[in-house]
């Protein structure tokens, strides 16, 4: 299939799981991750910033676990241990990076317990009532739970983007491997920070997205 355009109809910017654990070392959090968090939370600081001045909604998800683990299921058959325990540090979302539910723009805060966004979340009754068409991915796990969103969202025919410069894998070798399996399924889906403040900016021009110009439509679905 041709390439899409970068954004299609109402974008919506999703910010997968960027708490405090991805700076810190894996005996504390239980999960192996890509070094640069710091550069991440950096350009997706810009991202935030360019997607309210252009009214663009953002959905901030966290991914939080019981202490007694009876909602891991099978998360910890394989290199992952306990991670992302409720009152634990590591867990809140990064100081950096946190809803603004005060300000004009339309910004949810959804808990999830698994990899993907989909399942057993808000998510999907919240991006109906924006009348969202598409996603653009930024956070992490690469290769897991940013992955597993984007095949959720890909098989719900949603477009999504991955920003590749703002997202980080378990190892390099699975984060690469991550990208190029989400671009086999969306020709052009990964792109850089660069490139999506530019297509920002070009929404900010036309007056913001369409979802973001109406009234509220979830008060009370998801904070």
């Amino acid at each position: 299939m041709p390439k899409q355009p970068l954004i299609v109809g109402n974008p919506v910017l999703v910010v997968v799981d960027m708490q405090e654990s991805g700076d810190m070392p894996v005996e504390e959090v239980g999960i192996p991750h890509m070094a640069g968090y710091a550069d991440r939370i950096a350009n997706a600081r810009q991202l935030i910033a360019a997607a309210r001045a252009a009214a663009i909604p953002i959905v901030f998800f966290q991914e939080v676990h019981r202490a007694n683990g009876i909602d891991f299921g099978r998360e910890l058959d394989g290199v992952e241990g306990p991670h992302c325990i409720d009152g634990r540090p590591g867990t809140p979302l990064h100081p950096e990076l946190l809803p603004d539910f005060d300000g004009p723009n339309h910004e949810f805060h959804i808990v999830k317990r698994r990899y993907s966004g989909f399942i057993g979340t808000e998510f999907e009754i919240v991006l109906s009532g924006l009348k969202a068409d598409t996603l653009i991915l930024i956070g992490g796990l690469t290769d897991v739970c940013v992955h597993y969103t984007f095949a959720d969202a890909h098989q719900r025919d949603f477009y999504v983007r991955v920003v590749t410069d703002c997202v980080g894998g378990s190892s390099q070798y699975r984060h690469d491997a991550a990208l190029d399996a989400m671009e086999y399924l969306q020709t052009g889906a990964m792109r850089t920070t660069d490139e999506i403040l530019a297509a920002f900016a070009g929404c900010r021009r036309q007056g913001g997205s369409g979802a973001s110009s109406t009234n509220p439509v979830l008060e009370g679905a998801a904070r």
